[in-house]
């Protein structure tokens, strides 16, 4: 089965939007299961700390990575991978999510304050992964949001499999458009291609759509689809319609 165990100072944030639609549907059908570890119990003294000033000076509190490593030491990985959300990790993709779908799962460590002591990062082999160039108040948002992109892969959670297959990312292209009814609505007409019945023309529009989209607003995807000839055989053919 495939585990989320998080380590959060706020448990109360989970199961979140975790628990509605399709994850929380799988989830009760035994597909996947979610634990949560409260950092807190790991503090330090009476008070339960678990941060304490930056090394060196500067504005805001860092955890403690002695803390931080009692916490993780606790959890039974079962070859799970350790994730640290941060801003200056390697962007989370849809590869990545469909690699931990096929996978025991996560373990995942959400940071706070100013961020985790860069010790135990280091000595417990955290993979740093990025949702984007922002900054969150926390993980948890970002820990919510890689499980979920992960558990939707995983076999028997979505209701038809195959919508999974045309969504953005999955062939290296952002999705084409999508319409339903009204067939008119404030003028605006469903492309007449949709409507053909022609199963070649439609495929072929949402191609091309795909294709349009991509290189208009993710330049580096389009540098990256496809490659070599192919991709030259595909410009070319875009060029010529």
């Amino acid at each position: 089965m495939f585990k989320a165990t998080i380590i959060t100072l706020y448990p109360d944030a989970f199961p979140g939007s975790l628990d509605v639609s399709i994850l929380a549907r799988a989830r009760k059908q035994g597909l996947w299961d979610l634990e949560t570890i409260d950092l807190r119990e790991f503090g330090i003294g009476k008070h339960r700390k678990v941060d304490d000033t930056p090394a060196g000076g500067g504005a805001g509190l860092v955890l403690r990575a002695d803390v931080a490593a009692a916490a993780i030491d606790a959890v039974a990985p079962q070859g799970r991978p350790l994730l640290y959300p941060s801003p200056r990790g390697k962007p989370f993709s849809q590869a990545r999510a469909r690699s931990l779908a096929s996978g025991a799962g996560m373990v995942v460590l959400c940071g706070r304050f100013e961020g985790l002591d860069e010790r135990v990062i280091e000595a417990r082999g955290l993979e740093e992964v990025s949702l984007g160039d922002f900054v969150l108040a926390g993980g948890e948002i970002a820990a919510q949001a890689m499980i979920e992109a992960s558990v939707r892969l995983l076999p028997g959670v979505a209701g038809n499999a195959a919508s999974i297959n045309d969504e953005s990312f999955e062939t290296g292209l952002l999705e084409y458009p999508l319409y339903t009814a009204p067939r008119v609505w404030e003028g605006r007409d469903i492309p007449p291609e949709l409507l053909s019945g022609n199963h070649g023309a439609i495929k072929e529009w949402r191609l091309g759509q795909s294709k349009t989209l991509t290189r208009a607003r993710r330049p580096d995807l389009w540098a990256a689809y496809p490659s070599g000839t192919e991709r030259r055989a595909s410009e070319t053919d875009d060029e010529c319609n």
